[in-house]
């Protein structure tokens, strides 16, 4: 038995399609520690480097015709911008350079876990809750500052009986409370379930029978994960916008 197992390991047909989110040390081989440079940090320093580059050297010039990354950070500008406003008013507007930032930071680290063989931060838990909590502690901070305990208005619907005020306070409680776990585990779920399916179709394109099919199927779900690289960036960027809506205006 143990004979067969080693030969179909020796096959090739056995690949593992979560390995590519394993982190893993960037030079050589060995233990991962805190100080370890790794193909996460790598990568997530690439998307912070392409945030700047496109929104800092893109515009430095600033011409009147703008270029190829001059247009494509003015259309990234005033999307945010306008989605910002329409949501969250002209009051929400002072915050847009942190929303900005979030949706830079997303999009360019989910379109450049695109490249072959590069690694997606945000496939990642750990980097997808702690940009929620940022989401989260910034908002409920931002609430009670600006609105004090009139921020607990958010749990009370007014609108609803007297009776059942009290358990929609507690169901509203609960679902504020999840908003990070939500926030987070969306991101993280549709990227990493994206590449992993791109990764089984891959390991079934060495099989020459069904080697073409597996072909257009890699083209179909790559084509799909481009999408969905700037689907889940608006997705986040949007409910940051809603919770932000909710702490500058807390009734119901």
């Amino acid at each position: 038995m143990a004979t067969e197992t080693n030969g179909a390991e020796e096959g090739g047909l056995v690949f593992h399609p979560m390995d590519q989110f394993i982190v893993q040390p960037f030079f050589g081989d060995g233990a991962v520690n805190w100080y370890t440079v790794t193909n996460a940090t790598v990568w997530t320093a690439l998307a912070v480097l392409a945030v700047f580059a496109l929104l800092v050297l893109g515009t430095s010039k600033r011409g009147i015709i703008p270029g190829r990354m001059q247009s494509v950070a003015e259309l990234a500008y005033g999307f945010v911008y306008k989605m910002v406003e329409d949501i969250c008013g002209k009051e929400g507007v002072k915050y847009f350079p942190y929303i900005m930032t979030l949706f830079m930071f997303i999009v360019c680290a989910n379109f450049l876990g695109l490249i072959p063989t590069a690694f997606t931060p945000t496939s990642h838990f750990a980097v997808t809750v702690v940009l929620a909590m940022m989401v989260f502690l910034t908002v409920t901070i931002l609430g009670f500052v600006k609105n004090g305990s009139a921020f607990l208005g958010l749990f009370w619907v007014s609108s609803a009986p007297l009776a059942l005020r009290p358990v929609l306070a507690i169901i509203e409680l609960i679902s504020y409370f999840v908003r990070p776990v939500s926030h987070s585990i969306r991101l993280a779920g549709n990227v990493m379930a994206g590449h992993a399916v791109i990764k089984v179709f891959a390991g079934f394109a060495a099989i020459a029978v069904i080697s073409p099919v597996s072909v257009v199927a890699i083209t179909a779900m790559y084509g799909l994960e481009v999408l969905v690289s700037f689907i889940q960036a608006y997705v986040f960027t949007i409910l940051t916008c809603v919770y932000l809506k909710d702490a500058l205006h807390p009734g119901h």
